[in-house]
C-alpha cells in the first residue's frame, strides 16, 4: 500500500524551527495538482531557489529529506519544464521513488488544511503558526487548530466465492474497479458506518463484519479502515445510481485489479481473489 515505503520513513513530527535551504524540495499544489517534473523514473519537485520563494512552511521529513510548502503569501514563479498534473496522475508515476508518492499524498493534506484555515472560523481572525506544534492559533480568541483527519470505510462484501465490486460516477480519471466505502456520520461506529454505507450504495444487508487493515489516503484528508462482511438474506443489488455507475457481484477469477497497488481497496480484492482467508 502507498504507506509501505520500507526502509524508507515518512517522519511527520513537527519541527518549528525547520528551514528550507535553497536545494530543499518544495510540494507546491494548486487544487488537487502538484507541480512537478516528469523523468524517465517518475517525477521530481522543484526546490525552493527554482521556485523564487522567499518563505516556506516546513511539512515533514522522509529519511534525513526535509519537505516545505510555500508559505501562504508567496508568489511562484513556475520554473521551466515544470508543470501542474492531478494528483491522480501523479498517482500513475509510481514506477519511480516510492516515498515520493506517499510524501505528495502526505503534503497534499496539509496543504489542505493550512489553506483552509488561513482565517479562524469562530471569530475571522487571521491565523499563526504556533511555535511549539502543528497547529494554527487565533491571536485574538486563542482557538487552537489541529490537522483534520476524516475516518472513512472499506468495505468488502462477500458471497461464498463472490464479492461486490464498484465504480463511482463522474470520476473520468478512475476508470478501475474499486470497493464500497464511505466517511463516518457524527455518532457512528465504523461497524455502523459499514453497515449503512451498504445498504445506502448496493441495498445489501450485512452480517459478521470484521476489521482488517488502515490507511493513510491524503487525496480526502482521511483515514481509511477496511472491513471484511458477508451478505447478510438477499444478493440483489439495488445500486445508488446517484452514486455509483457499476456495482455488481464478481467471482475470484473474474475481479480485475487495479493498475497499481497503493491502496488499502486493491490489496483486500487482491486478498479475495487469491483465496485467501478474509
Amino acid at each position: 500500500m502507498i504507506q509501505d515505503i520500507y526502509p524508507h520513513k515518512l517522519e511527520n513530527r513537527y519541527i518549528p524551527v525547520a528551514s528550507a535551504s535553497d536545494s530543499s524540495p518544495v510540494f507546491c499544489f494548486d487544487g488537487r495538482s502538484l507541480l512537478i517534473k516528469q523523468t524517465e523514473d517518475g517525477f521530481e519537485l522543484p526546490t525552493k531557489s527554482e521556485l523564487g520563494l522567499s518563505k516556506t512552511n516546513f511539512l515533514f521529513m522522509v529519511d534525513k529529506t526535509a519537505y516545505f510548502r510555500p508559505d501562504a503569501m508567496s508568489v511562484i514563479n513556475t520554473p521551466e519544464g515544470f508543470e501542474f498534473k492531478r494528483i491522480s496522475e501523479v498517482r500513475r508515476m509510481s514506477r519511480g521513488s516510492r516515498e515520493l508518492i506517499y510524501a505528495a499524498f502526505t503534503a497534499l493534506h496539509l496543504d489542505k488544511w493550512y489553506k483552509d484555515n488561513r482565517f479562524c472560523g469562530r471569530c475571522g481572525e487571521k491565523t499563526e503558526h504556533s511555535k511549539t506544534e502543528r497547529a494554527l492559533i487565533c491571536p485574538n480568541c486563542g482557538r487552537v487548530i489541529y490537522p483534520r483527519i476524516n475516518p472513512a470505510v472499506i468495505v468488502g462484501i462477500t458471497d461464498g466465492d463472490r464479492m461486490v465490486l464498484t465504480q463511482y460516477k463522474g470520476r473520468k480519471d478512475i476508470d478501475f474497479y474499486a470497493l464500497v466505502a464511505g466517511f463516518l456520520e457524527i455518532g457512528e461506529t465504523f461497524e455502523e458506518c459499514v453497515a449503512r454505507e451498504v445498504m445506502e450504495e448496493v441495498g445489501l444487508k450485512v452480517k459478521n463484519i470484521r476489521y482488517y487493515k488502515s490507511q493513510p489516503w491524503g487525496i480526502a484528508d482521511d483515514i481509511l479502515a477496511g472491513y471484511y462482511c458477508d451478505v447478510d438474506g438477499d444478493t440483489t443489488i439495488r445500486m445508488d445510481e446517484n452514486e455509483l455507475k457499476v456495482a455488481k457481484w464478481m467471482k475470484r477469477e473474474e475481479i480485475v485489479l487495479q493498475p497499481d497497488d497503493l491502496s488499502l481497496t486493491n490489496e483486500m480484492m487482491t486478498i479475495f481473489k487469491n483465496g485467501q482467508k478474509v
